[in-house]
């Protein structure tokens, strides 16, 4: 597999990954926006399918690993060169980045209109003012459109939530080898894998939103602070760190896992 294979395959298929996941988190959020309100089973089918999307267009480019966790879980199984790592990490951070923009430019309006509104404006204050100031999470009111956070902020919980939930997840891929003969995350595996996900963010996810990917948060995280939005509000960075370390931590704990039984 050539650089140029991992740079196009991981960067199209991360943009594509974040532009549907993200793009039903803002269908859910927004005001004026269709899919307002649809609830968690829509954000958590919508996040399988954009997977199982992303996998099928990546997959026989790159190996679609989509996620610095999946990188991390097979270099340290032995499937992926450590000399790959920081390409795959680069071109899956570039497409998250790419993906969230092109969120923001299918919902440009929505945005405006929801940032704007007076209600949601009213909202922020009054809201702000029942957390002692010093503790309070720096989140604006689309953020998590963009990325995760927590609905308990606990470091400790918060982080051992996203470990367990991305060792879930990449041992169900580390194991897709053993269950078709050894050929690896073909279009079953994808299929399994996209359920796979749906099944963390059922199961999982009510914590902390179940990032499970370093890049699918930290991405869209710095687009958030980018982008001209009116009344934006913060981009939580006191909170960024975790959804990165736990992750990355729980790919590596998967593929010991695997290793050793």
């Amino acid at each position: 597999m050539s650089s140029h294979d991992i740079f196009l395959g991981e960067t199209i298929g991360t943009a594509v990954l974040i532009l549907l996941g993200g793009g039903v988190c803002a269908a859910v959020t927004l005001k004026r926006s269709k899919a307002k309100d649809a609830g968690w089973l829509a954000i958590t089918f919508g996040w399988g399918f954009a997977v199982l999307t992303a996998a099928y267009l990546a997959g026989g480019v790159s190996g679609a690993h989509l996620n610095p966790a999946v990188t991390v879980g097979l270099a340290v199984e032995g499937g992926t060169k450590w000399s790959d790592v920081p390409l795959y990490l680069a071109s899956q951070l570039l497409g998250a980045m790419i993906g969230a923009v092109l969120v923001w430019a299918t919902y440009y309006g929505q945005f405006q209109a929801h940032l704007t509104d007076p209600e949601v404006i009213a909202a922020q204050p009054a809201e702000e003012g029942l957390v002692d100031q010093k503790a309070a999470p720096k989140a604006g009111p689309v953020l998590g459109v963009f990325s995760t956070g927590p609905e308990i902020r606990n470091v400790v919980q918060n982080l051992v939530t996203e470990v367990i939930a991305t060792t879930v997840l990449v041992l169900a891929i580390l194991t897709q080898g053993l269950n078709d003969g050894g050929n690896g995350l073909g279009t079953l595996g994808a299929l399994i894998t996209a359920l796979v996900v749906v099944g963390i963010g059922l199961s999982l996810g009510g914590p902390t939103g179940y990032a499970i990917n370093p890049v699918r948060d930290l991405g869209p995280r710095i687009v958030h602070a980018l982008l001209p939005l009116p009344n934006k509000g913060g981009s939580d960075w006191s909170y960024a760190w975790i959804p990165v370390v736990g992750p990355l931590f729980g790919g590596a704990l998967a593929a010991c896992i695997f290793k050793l039984f």
